[in-house]
């Protein structure tokens, strides 16, 4: 038995830990005597919500106790640890009091119109507000390496039959992934790989090709593609290289979804003698042969450049989507308080904007939460964390 008293254990309670010996038959004993001496079971993530509520760490440094757990990259258990030492919480806070302080020259001087200086026209004002839009702009970026090493991005691979949709997914995977033959029409479901690059997980989705066909299979298939590709971060459209020399490319992509960011990937190179290459036009084209690797360096990159990714050592943080939404929010709210300035002269408005901004960064840290999302963010954990 290991007894750590608070306010120094991990939760900020008095803690016992039992330390069994043996295999899991001995551990049940255990835990029958235990739970019949009135314990019960810990909900998923009690006792990192339990650390939260007694102040011995705020909610993005709990969240990224799950994170760390839950990484699948070094560079994604790098973000976290980050995280978890408090590094995204310091520069939010250290957000949040640059806007307090700002909040504060702008209402006092509200609050004292009769004196003599024009606070909306002090240079000062206009120091604070740009070193604050630079301040944004860093968390923001450091955020989202942290949510691409979390979250990875979706690729699918969509094109007519036969452009080498499924070896492009094998060469990417790096082994026999997807089936690959001559006949046109061999993918008739979507097949998922997970693969890394650099550390930055990717969610590449192979597809059926696209084409008007009457087979009802084939058809559901085609459905499905077009589905994944509604919901895709990312879209690689596979075209023969040679067929494009006759045929135009860009009618295949005008019936596709034209939210997702598209990528012209024209394969098979090797039957033509070309070396691979990268052209940047009103759509970036990417000739390479999926068969003999060529090119597959320029489309990583391409992929790392589409995301704006850079390795860990950038200074990721462990972020989620809420995080980089209230981000978004309070980036949105200061970007308005900073309008109402400067073209309206609107003291009032701009502290009103400024205080939401600091509303939204608190949310990231816990400092302004509900119960529900509390209870939401602390389900995902696992048991006894």
């Amino acid at each position: 038995m290991l007894y750590f008293p608070g306010p120094d254990s991990f939760t900020g309670e008095d803690v016992l830990e039992l330390h069994g010996h043996g295999g899991p038959v001995v551990l049940d004993l255990v835990l029958q005597s235990v739970f019949a001496a009135g314990a019960r079971p810990a909900e998923a993530g009690e006792f990192s919500r339990r650390a939260f509520l007694n102040d011995k760490m705020d909610l993005a440094q709990a969240e990224a106790i799950a994170d760390l757990i839950d990484s699948n990259s070094a560079a994604a258990a790098k973000a976290a640890l980050n995280s978890l030492r408090g590094e995204f919480s310091m520069r939010v806070h250290a957000l949040v009091e640059k806007l307090t302080e700002l909040r504060t020259y702008v209402e006092a001087a509200i609050d004292f119109p009769d004196e003599d200086v024009d606070f909306l026209g002090d240079r000062e004002v206009g120091h604070r507000t740009t070193a604050l839009a630079d301040d944004f702009s860093a968390l923001r970026d450091a955020a989202r390496q942290g949510s691409l090493l979390r979250d990875g991005i979706s690729i699918v691979i969509a094109g007519p039959p036969n452009a080498g949709k499924s070896s492009l997914l094998n060469a990417l995977a790096g082994y026999e992934a997807a089936i690959v033959t001559e006949i046109p029409g061999t993918t008739r479901d979507i097949l998922r790989e997970r693969i890394t690059i650099d550390g930055m997980p990717l969610h590449v989705i192979d597809t059926a090709g696209l084409r008007d066909s009457s087979d009802r299979v084939e058809l559901e298939g085609i459905r499905r593609a077009r589905a994944e590709l509604e919901r895709a971060d990312h879209a690689l459209v596979l075209v023969d290289a040679a067929a494009a020399k006759s045929e135009n490319p860009m009618q295949l992509l005008a019936g596709l979804c034209s939210e997702v960011p598209v990528t012209l990937v024209l394969n098979k190179i090797d039957l033509l003698g070309e070396a691979p290459r990268i052209e940047r036009a009103p759509v970036t084209r990417l000739h390479l042969s999926a068969l003999t690797g060529a090119g597959l360096d320029l489309l990583r990159e391409h992929l790392k450049e589409c995301v704006g990714f850079m390795p860990a050592e950038s200074g990721a943080l462990s972020a989620r989507r809420r995080h980089l939404d209230a981000l978004r929010r309070a980036e949105a709210h200061f970007r308005e308080a900073v309008h109402q300035l400067v073209d309206y002269r609107a003291g009032e408005l701009m502290a009103e904007e400024l205080r939401l901004a600091q509303q939204a960064l608190g949310e990231i840290t816990g400092e302004f939460g509900t119960e529900d999302l509390l209870g939401r963010i602390f389900s995902s954990f696992c048991i006894g964390k």
